[in-house]
């Protein structure tokens, strides 16, 4: 059984209030329209709230009650933003704290307590989706020390409790283009000799994949190699331009050029459909200057996974389809849990859905219908646990 579930750092929510009125006004409303009687969410809890949450049994036993009564559970929580995530700019403030700081493994640990009282009984473990240590920037050989230790703080709390519940927490390290760990090959590199592979493992998002041009098929076999494993999936799709040097391609991606968010992007350098060897910007508008535009971009704009931009751009699907076909090759067993993760709805351009809680909640419906359609073989269909 795959869990499939929607990540809801696409609603601003920086209180336990806030938390709780979504569940109503947008949560509960897509289970409806996508007809389950059970959904699944990938809950954001700023670390403020979860703070709140680990230090008071009673609180998350009423939000276990909340979600129960709503017909929503939660298998994961995306821990990436650690708070403000729909500020007016949020840009490299996303990757703060990075995990050189002692808040960044404070808030993971109440993250892992309060999932533990989250999980559904079906559950055979939990997972919490992490930044890839930090923007690249500053970063030396003591902060990857620095991170290590703090990771191995964690795994001893997480052993800890996985043997008192039976379940473990599973933390999931989410590589990003312009990160530490940039891609998925500089994750396996960095983990491998550093984690406990029960307890940490990684996040394959799968925009974040297509960006870094990597082949999915090869990644996910060489993180099994590395005898690691994808503890989560983020579904995802990025923007593809496959002329970026024309005029139009330029004038599309305007629309797509925003002050809340970072949209890096990568330029493949040689001729080969997958490149080990990209370039790179940090953002659009220095794309638009920097790169030479002679083959084919990506760019990290998670755009809805039913839906296409209009030419001519493109989305990045078959990265997610093949990801997905890769899992179900090399894993035995369920899959990881697997979240829909489309968080920029409020920054869309006009023609590419951005309209109000109406279309959020239909989009996030469609995106979960597409979802369940068209990533998962019929074996999968027919047990799945979402839709």
């Amino acid at each position: 059984m795959t869990p499939l579930s929607y990540c809801t750092n696409v609603h601003p929510a920086e209180d336990l209030a806030g938390v709780l009125a979504q569940l109503d006004r947008y949560a509960e409303p897509v289970r409806r329209l996508v007809g389950v009687d059970v959904l699944g969410l990938g809950l954001w809890l700023s670390a403020e709230v979860a703070a709140g949450l680990a230090a008071d049994p009673v609180s998350r036993r009423g939000l276990r009650a909340e979600l129960d009564a709503r017909g929503l559970e939660v298998y994961t929580l995306n821990a990436f933003p650690y708070g403000g995530f729909h500020d007016d700019v949020v840009k490299h403030a996303v990757y703060r704290p990075q995990w050189t700081d002692p808040r960044r493994l404070r808030y993971t640990l109440d993250c892992a307590t309060v999932l533990a009282d989250l999980l559904p009984d079906s559950a055979s473990y939990g997972s919490i989706s992490t930044l890839p240590l930090a923007w690249r920037t500053p970063w030396d050989g003591a902060d990857d020390d620095a991170a290590a230790a703090a990771l191995t703080e964690l795994t001893g709390v997480l052993d800890g409790m996985a043997r008192g519940t039976g379940r473990p927490i599973r933390l999931a390290v989410e590589p990003e283009p312009g990160c530490v760990l940039d891609s998925v090959a500089d994750a396996v590199a960095w983990l491998a000799p550093r984690v406990d592979p029960r307890y940490v493992g990684l996040c394959l998002d799968t925009c974040h994949l297509a960006v870094s041009f990597a082949d999915p098929a090869r990644t996910v076999a060489d993180v099994y190699a590395a005898g690691l494993s994808v503890v989560k999936v983020q579904a995802s799709a990025a923007l593809q331009v496959d002329e970026p040097g024309t005029e139009a391609a330029r004038l599309a991606l305007a629309d797509f050029t925003e002050p809340r968010y970072l949209h890096q992007v990568r330029e493949r350098a040689g001729t080969d459909v997958f490149a080990d060897d990209v370039l790179g910007a940090d953002d659009i508008p220095q794309a638009l200057v920097e790169l030479p535009a002679r083959r084919a971009w990506r760019v990290h704009f998670h755009v809805p996974l039913h839906a296409r931009p209009a030419a001519p751009l493109s989305a990045t699907t078959d990265v997610l389809r093949a990801a997905i076909a890769a899992l179900e090759s090399t894993v035995d067993g369920p899959l990881p849990h697997v979240e829909v993760e489309t968080y920029t709805w409020s920054v869309l351009p006009e023609t590419a859905g951005n309209g109000g809680d109406t279309a959020l909640i239909r989009g996030i419906a469609a995106e979960l219908r597409w979802a369940a359609a068209q990533l998962f073989v019929p074996k999968e269909r027919a047990n799945h646990s979402a839709l």
